[in-house]
């Protein structure tokens, strides 16, 4: 059972919430928070203190103050005006992500808004009322506006939601469950789309599929060394002790792993070849610098799954602080970093395929005895060239501009959202180009027998080839490039 705002989330609890293999509920603790925060709220209504956001304007109109009576009014004109987002919709598991996150930041107990509230939302995530949201519109501060703005639409009986694969009118949809829309109040218009839930659940989704992904490129790494005969001596822990980055650490000792007991390593062993190309020989520096990355945006994407981005922070009846916890600067930076760590596991990974079709130390050029008639596997590696080539121009950072909005109040914006989509897109691409690298060198293993080779390469091989045959003459092989790819997507292939 997890405990929203008492436990701390972390990238497979949020992952198991969603998923509905774990239960997340308020416990009293969490409510007596909650409670306590929105007397707060209420006591600062009913006073003459200004309070950014409970009785102003919003953003250039912060000077503008709202009456009591107007209060509830202002908070769902918020909602209704800052719902601008255009061109498709997320998936429907961010959408879920989204709230899971947003109701763990509300319930620390700083934002303001009633139990009620929360309550409906999490009614909600249990059952798989998931709101649709357009993926673009958002700056990445004051936080993702007009995300959460859709996000949050049906709660006034406003906006959409998934019901399967349709969408239906919020209205209708809650009519259905004889659920009665909310009226918000002071402070929870604001409460709920100012954060950064869009950022961060695209974090979250691409932390969940890069984790696999970079065990996975050590894999198709190891199956292409034994495809090329390559050496095994450059992953030696002794040449990693004296530059001990985490990642290549961890990479050199996987990969003394993936050959271990191989008979295909041990019988070229004290061949005369010196070095090996680098996409082969420098796996760890390469894929290690990648796992750097990863471990740099995981860590900070579990400080942002505890913290309370919205604004302004409520601490009393008398001080409410107008600050800038919603900016998505600290994730949008490490983002952009791990874009282009993905990238180059896709770059590297490319030009093992190339290496692999040269046709030198046994292997027959293009992975085919029987060239000229047969091109073999010559065209798949000109879609791995353009993927990476594509991935490359992915890799501009987002958060390294910004564009003033809200009349000059809102200076300086993060462009997280669009770091976080842009990551998203680069694993999508390096699926593919490993799924093709994977088909590439279970090839080159062919003919590498009667050499067997360590369990885990073995049974991967075998995997594949419940899929993918050996290639013997030519044929249509979009097919087998799409078996591979569902085979990747589908986390089917064994990387521990």
């Amino acid at each position: 059972m997890f405990k929203y705002g008492i436990d701390k989330l972390t990238l497979k609890s949020v992952d198991r919430i969603a998923k509905g293999t774990l239960k997340a509920t308020i416990t009293n603790e969490a409510k007596e928070k909650i409670n306590s925060c929105r007397k707060k709220v209420v006591a600062i209504t009913k006073s003459d203190k200004v309070v950014y956001g409970i009785n102003t304007g919003f953003g250039p109109l912060c000077d503008v103050q709202i009456s009591s009576e107007e209060t509830n009014l202002l908070q769902k004109n918020l909602l209704i005006t800052h719902a601008v987002g255009v061109g498709e919709n997320i998936d429907k598991k961010l959408s879920k992500i989204m709230m899971i996150c947003k109701v763990h930041a509300l319930c620390q107990g700083y934002s303001g808004v009633r139990l009620e509230l929360i309550e409906r939302i999490i009614y909600f995530i249990e059952n798989d009322l998931l709101p649709t949201v357009p993926k673009q519109g958002s700056v990445g501060a004051s936080g993702d506006l007009a995300p959460l703005s859709h996000l949050f639409l049906p709660l006034i009986g406003e906006g959409e939601f998934w019901i399967g694969n349709n969408i239906l009118p919020a209205k209708e949809v809650l009519k259905n469950y004889n659920i009665k829309p909310l009226e918000l109040q002071a402070k929870e218009g604001l409460g709920l789309i100012n954060g950064t839930q869009f950022i961060l659940a695209h974090t979250i989704t691409g932390l969940l599929k890069m984790k696999y992904l970079l065990n996975l490129a050590d894999i198709s790494g190891a199956m292409s060394i034994e495809g090329y005969k390559g050496s095994s001596s450059p992953f030696k822990e002794e040449l990693h002790k004296i530059r001990p980055f985490k990642g290549s650490l961890k990479v050199a000792k996987r990969m003394r792993k993936l050959f271990k007991n191989s008979q295909n390593i041990t019988s070229h062993i004290n061949c005369e070849r010196v070095q090996d190309p680098y996409s082969m020989r420098c796996i760890p520096q390469v894929h290690g610098a990648s796992r750097n990355a990863f471990n740099h945006l995981l860590e900070l994407a579990e400080i942002e799954m505890n913290s309370v981005t919205d604004n302004p922070i409520v601490l009393s009846e008398t001080e409410a602080i107008s600050g800038g916890n919603f900016h998505g600067q600290p994730l949008a930076m490490a983002l952009d970093y791990c874009s282009i760590a993905a990238s180059e596991l896709g770059n590297i990974a490319d030009r093992r395929c190339y290496l692999l079709l040269e046709g030198k130390y046994g292997l027959p050029r293009l992975l085919t005895k029987s060239g000229g008639l047969n091109s073999g596997f010559m065209i798949p590696q000109y879609t791995t060239a353009a993927l990476v080539t594509e991935n490359k121009s992915l890799c501009f950072p987002p958060s390294a501009d910004s564009i003033p909005t809200s009349l000059g109040q809102e200076d300086h914006v993060s462009m997280g959202s669009i770091s976080g989509r842009k990551l998203n897109q680069i694993l999508e691409n390096l699926e593919k180009i490993l799924a093709i690298e994977l088909m590439y060198a279970a090839q080159s293993l062919e003919f590498r027998r009667p050499n067997t080779f360590s369990k885990i390469i073995e049974k991967n091989h075998s995997v594949i080839r419940t899929k993918v045959g050996k290639l013997e003459d030519d044929r249509l092989l979009k097919e087998d490039i799409n078996a591979m790819i569902l085979l990747v997507k589908n986390k089917q292939l064994i990387v521990k």
